[in-house]
């Protein structure tokens, strides 16, 4: 129990991080998709920067999970369709609603009610992605 507590700790730091560094505003995001303003691009490229550092040093430390297991990424099938379609889809997605699948919960945090409706339309894309996830070309 203790365990989930931490990570709902980190969470709620989390999202306060993304609102007070604007990674949440519509304005940011349409800024960004429009390449009118950096602001985005550096946050974005800050956490990739900052998880391939934490993933070397995972590896060169050999720190485990919570489960004592070594931290491992496993390795993707290859594809390129799959990926540019995936993406595509996804960054639609984004620039139309204004916001990618975790800043979604925290604007309900912050009194954005309405994107409820777009979460339920993602958790509804899933679902039908789950459905038909056999018979797409992959």
């Amino acid at each position: 129990m203790g365990k989930y507590i931490k990570f709902f700790l980190v969470g709620i730091l989390f999202g306060i991080v993304l609102v007070k560094s604007e990674a949440v505003s519509w304005y940011r995001i349409f800024e960004m998709f429009k390449f009118q303003s950096f602001h985005m691009y550096g946050i974005i490229g800050t956490a990739v920067g900052t998880g391939i550092l934490l993933l070397l040093i995972s590896k060169f430390k050999k720190i485990k999970t919570t489960e004592g297991n070594l931290i491992k990424v496993p390795l993707k099938q290859k594809g390129f369709t799959r990926y540019i379609i995936g993406g595509t889809i996804f960054g639609l997605g984004w620039a139309l609603c204004g916001a990618c699948p975790g800043p979604m919960y925290i604007l309900i945090g912050t009194g954005v009610f309405s994107i409820i409706i777009v979460i339920i339309a993602a958790l509804a894309g899933t679902y039908v992605y789950g459905l038909l996830k056999d018979k797409l070309p992959h």
